[in-house]
């Protein structure tokens, strides 16, 4: 993997997800649901939820990155799942922040698969190789990207962390 970096700053944040919401609001979708998927797509999807005037935002779990370019065999799906109730004929907006393999995108789209109308996903960024082509991409990359919300090391140390004695 290249040592180089895309570097994503706050600011390029907010202009980031302003742009993908009014990509959103000009193709004329308008979702019933955004759907964020944790822990990358929690910061985005909010934020396009105020930008479309969505109060309806939701978050699903997927594990699937275990360190950078580190990753599960598949994408698991963490509880609680959302309930769709009453969305046969809903429109949802899946947001994440990358669509990098595209596996945890794909996952949720599976799981979205007759239980709603009509799914489109939306991405900060999207990589040449995913097997995923999102609706709405704000940036296409095949580097390795430092986020604002995790490119620091974590002030504690991972839930169930024994250290060496």
């Amino acid at each position: 993997m290249s040592e180089e970096r895309e570097i994503m700053t706050w600011d390029m944040f907010g202009q980031a997800t302003r742009d993908l919401s009014q990509m959103v609001a000009d193709d004329g979708y308008e979702p019933d649901m955004i759907l964020s998927i944790a822990r990358g797509g929690l910061l985005p999807g909010g934020a396009m939820g105020y930008a479309l005037s969505i109060k309806n935002v939701y978050t699903m779990n997927v594990e699937f990155y275990t360190g950078i370019d580190e990753r599960l065999d598949v994408p698991r799906i963490l509880p609680p799942a959302p309930d769709f109730v009453d969305l046969s004929d809903g429109k949802i907006l899946i947001v994440d922040d990358v669509a990098d393999t595209g596996n945890t995108l794909k996952s949720v789209e599976e799981f979205c698969d007759g239980k709603v109308g009509e799914v489109r996903t939306a991405v900060l960024y999207e990589k040449s190789h995913s097997i995923v082509k999102c609706d709405y991409i704000w940036k296409r990359t095949d580097q390795w990207i430092n986020f604002p919300w995790s490119d620091k090391p974590p002030v504690a140390a991972p839930h169930g962390f024994v250290p060496e004695a």
